[in-house]
């Protein structure tokens, strides 16, 4: 399994308050860019995994849209988080 607890304790104690922030958007979205990272791997393994394939676009717009109200929020938080995740904004 990619994602134990442990990993998800990691993700939320970095991006978040503290381990048990898990509703802060910053902490939402390093999750789904971890997820994302893996279903993206799995797929260059498995062209023909349609099902995985809508499930990670489901996650890139749930992404997108968390990021969106990041944006709105406070734009130093959006560039703050774009530049440790390394995403291309």
């Amino acid at each position: 399994m990619y994602l134990t607890p442990e990993v998800k304790k990691d993700i939320f104690t970095k991006f978040g308050k503290n381990a048990a922030d898990t509703g802060s958007p910053e902490s939402q979205v390093a999750l789904f860019t971890h997820r994302i990272k893996h279903l993206t791997e799995h797929l260059k393994a498995n062209k023909k995994d349609i099902v995985t394939k809508r499930a990670l676009m489901g996650l890139v717009g749930k992404r997108k849209k968390m990021m969106e109200y990041i944006k709105q929020q406070d734009i130093e938080r959006y560039r703050a988080i774009v530049k440790q995740l390394g995403l291309r904004k």
